[in-house]
């Protein structure tokens, strides 16, 4: 007996459409397909290609420039070009690599390229006559885009400092890479309900962001009959989007050679747990958010299905608001060397400067490069004795070692200038509200996190920032123009807590008067040694829109939109 057709049953749903397509077809063999598409144009390519498999490949369309205004189903129109996300583990580049990066900018993107908040760097305006050509050259210097969007294993973070760190638990670099080489590109794994993400770090200010992995692996240490043995912590559920969460803590102490499968088990049980009914509700974290696991739960799950009988958790010492972008001049663990950070402004870099910083790290240093998931670029190996001189040359290029607090802070996703999701234009101002703060608050000496998402989805990570921006809009004399709702106060690690969303919007072009207010309440009244999340932490929220907007306002509603999730457009 044969199953009812979906048009006997009702209107297929989009998560129906999504996990039909994924059963027919695994997308990483569809290679020869690209080339004739390629051969073909863009008229050739079938939908399925272009709303589904082009994400397995970290490809998709991007916007016409206007965002998620004037589409249709939440989504803006599209543009016959694509973004290409370039997988980076562990943000581990070399010159050549990056060279080539730039070259591919230059030739095939309008020299228009993002670093991202996983570490990746994601290039635009590609043609579909470009794409295979871009892939074999990346190929070329072991580079890939494999699973860098899709319901797949997303780029795996870590330290971008593992191995030269002075104060590193462990360089864990090399089991971020195993890991990524054991599910990127493995047919095992390419139809998960959802994207999954894993970050490994060895270091101890957990610059990878743990908190906010569906796998958060924290590098710790205990000693057993007199002997040192380093494992790992475990997180497991952490995510972002429209309703966030910060990952589980399992009971349990992970042995360097249990990480590999233990990974391999959170994998398997998402991909085979039962939540793909709506992709809205399709992430790990949602078994706990929405069908009752503890973690208790999920760990007997997963002891079951490795086959381990994991140890219980030694006590771990998260980061106490340890600041974590490794921007400036820091000393190795190799004696005489030290890594020189660079900030990236909102994440984006030109051809030029990344030429440029692929040249310093082999005239300065071995030619090793790191991206970060700050959005920032740090080169290694250099000699001490040559730190300045290279702070000085990337100065010249336009990537300041010694920023201003709010540079150092910044980050911004892709927003309407390439999103199809986006309600808000961010990386333009980004540039404008940071060099506004700048000219402002000359004086201002603490270190902040000042995000920018261009919709509730927080790309731009805005829920653990300590001012997160929102984007909206609003409408002023019958024209929809760019607002931003501010989020107060978000943290990771020892006081790790989600942003509050304190009641106060404004227009784009209002909202460096009113941080500028926020920032002079705060230097004015902060107690001795007080940072940004303590200040925010000892008053209210009607205090809080106070001093954003001079005087006492009634609190503003999110308005958090219904609608669809996005497939992956985050780094």
């Amino acid at each position: 007996m044969t199953s009812p057709s979906v048009s006997s049953v009702g209107k297929e749903t989009k998560a129906q459409k999504t996990e039909r397509l994924k059963r027919a077809m695994n997308p990483w063999e569809g290679l020869e397909q690209i080339r004739r598409f390629a051969r073909e144009g863009f008229h050739s390519i079938p939908p399925e290609w272009i709303g589904t498999y082009f994400r397995w490949w970290g490809v998709y369309t991007q916007g016409d420039g206007a965002g998620v205004v004037g589409g249709k189903d939440g989504q803006g129109r599209a543009l016959p070009y694509f973004m290409v996300r370039i997988r980076i583990p562990n943000g581990l580049l070399r010159a050549e690599q990056l060279r080539a990066i730039a070259g591919l900018s230059r030739r095939y993107a309008r020299g228009v390229a993002d670093l991202t908040v996983r570490q990746n760097i994601q290039l635009h305006w590609v043609t579909i006559e470009a794409l295979p050509e871009l892939l074999e050259e990346l190929w070329r210097v072991d580079l890939n885009t494999t699973g860098s969007c899709g319901d797949v294993t997303r780029n795996i973070t870590g330290c971008p400092v593992a191995g030269v760190d002075a104060d590193e638990i462990c360089d864990a670099s090399a089991l971020a890479l195993e890991a990524d080489r054991m599910l990127a590109g493995n047919a095992e794994f390419y139809n998960l309900p959802r994207k999954f993400k894993i970050s490994i770090t060895g270091c101890r200010v957990w610059c990878a962001y743990p908190e906010i992995n569906d796998v958060g692996l924290t590098a710790m240490e205990r000693v057993v009959r007199g002997e040192r043995e380093i494992g790992f912590s475990l997180r497991v559920g952490g995510g972002l989007s429209t309703e966030p969460y910060l990952g589980a803590r399992l009971n349990v102490f992970v042995r360097w050679n249990q990480v590999l499968p233990v990974i391999k088990g959170v994998a398997e049980l998402f991909r085979d747990s039962d939540i793909r009914e709506h992709r809205e509700r399709a992430r790990l974290k949602f078994l706990f958010l929405r069908h009752g696991w503890t973690p208790q739960e999920f760990q007997q799950e997963l002891e079951h299905r490795t086959g381990l009988r994991l140890d219980p958790a030694e006590p771990e010492q998260p980061p106490d608001d340890v600041y974590r972008d490794h921007i400036g001049i820091h000393a190795q663990k190799q004696p005489g060397y030290c890594y020189v950070g660079a900030p990236v402004l909102r994440g984006r870099i030109t051809p030029e400067q990344m030429e440029a910083a692929a040249d310093l790290a082999e005239r300065f240093a071995t030619g090793e490069l790191r991206t970060t998931t700050m959005q920032n670029l740090l080169i290694v190996h250099v000699p001490r004795f040559q730190a300045d001189e290279l702070a000085k040359e990337l100065d010249a290029i336009g990537l300041p070692v010694n920023a201003s607090p709010f540079r150092r802070g910044a980050i911004a996703c892709s927003g309407t200038e390439f999103c199809k999701l986006a309600i808000t234009e961010t990386k333009s101002f980004s540039r404008w509200l940071v060099e506004e703060l700048e000219e402002r608050l000359p004086e201002f000496d603490q270190q902040l996190k000042l995000h920018v998402a261009g919709c509730p989805n927080s790309c731009g990570q805005h829920w653990i920032a300590d001012i997160g921006m929102e984007g909206k809009k609003l409408k002023v004399n019958g024209q929809m123009l760019d607002a931003y709702y501010l989020c107060l106060g978000g943290a990771l690690g020892l006081n790790q807590g989600i942003a509050r969303p304190v009641g106060f919007r404004c227009l784009a072009t209002e909202v460096p008067d009113a941080l500028e207010r926020l920032l002079r309440r705060y230097l004015a009244d902060r107690k001795p040694g007080e940072n940004l999340r303590r200040f925010f932490a000892r008053h209210s929220d009607a205090e809080l829109r106070t001093y954003l907007a001079g005087e006492f306002i009634e609190a503003v509603v999110r308005d958090l939109p219904e609608g669809r999730v996005p497939a992956g457009v985050e780094g």
